[in-house]
């Protein structure tokens, strides 16, 4: 209830003088307070720790820039990068040596550089496979159970009796029986 002008509020003994706003913002958090609150855990519209992480329902949105790679991915892609300077810089000093020296021929320095790229490219795809094939034949044998072998000195007897148990009565009386 807004004031007139030249009106005062009327102020209880000990509460100082309050406008239409803070009692509203009094009004509701006394409201907050009478209202129970209460947490089901079984209730399943409530996201768990057993869910899993979970934020929100929207699918995931591609990202701009280099999407992520696998620690093997950025490692091959390292070596890549590597060989691939390291083959132009050689080539270029090939280049310019022959050029200097001038023995430079053009099917002369394109046999050059394709000796720095191909040779490598040649040697390099072979060995490649040959560390897949291994890293495969390797998973297979850690993944194949273990063979135990025993040897025995002398004469061995082998027992396959088979044991029946059977516990019965007010005080417990086992019997066995082969």
């Amino acid at each position: 209830m807004p004031l007139l002008p030249g009106q005062r509020p009327t102020v209880t003994a000990g509460q100082p003088p309050l406008n239409d706003q803070a009692r509203q913002l009094l009004a509701a958090v006394e409201d907050a307070m009478r209202t129970p609150t209460s947490y089901r855990s079984d209730d399943p519209t409530v996201p768990s720790w057993a869910d899993g992480p979970q934020i929100g329902t929207a699918p995931a949105v591609a990202q701009p820039g280099r999407p992520a790679m696998s620690q093997r991915a950025v490692d091959l892609n390292t070596t890549l990068l590597s060989a691939s300077v390291a083959i132009a810089a050689m080539g270029g000093a090939v280049a310019v040596v022959c050029w200097a020296s001038r023995l430079a021929n053009p099917v002369v320095i394109g046999w050059i550089c394709a000796c720095f790229v191909g040779v490598p490219a040649a040697i390099a795809l072979p060995v490649l496979a040959l560390k897949g094939l291994m890293r495969s034949a390797k998973e297979v044998v850690e993944a194949a159970p273990v063979e135990v072998h025993h040897h025995y000195n002398g004469d061995v007897h082998q027992d396959q009796r088979h044991v029946h148990t059977r516990t019965s009565g007010l005080w417990a009386k086992t019997t066995n029986q082969q």
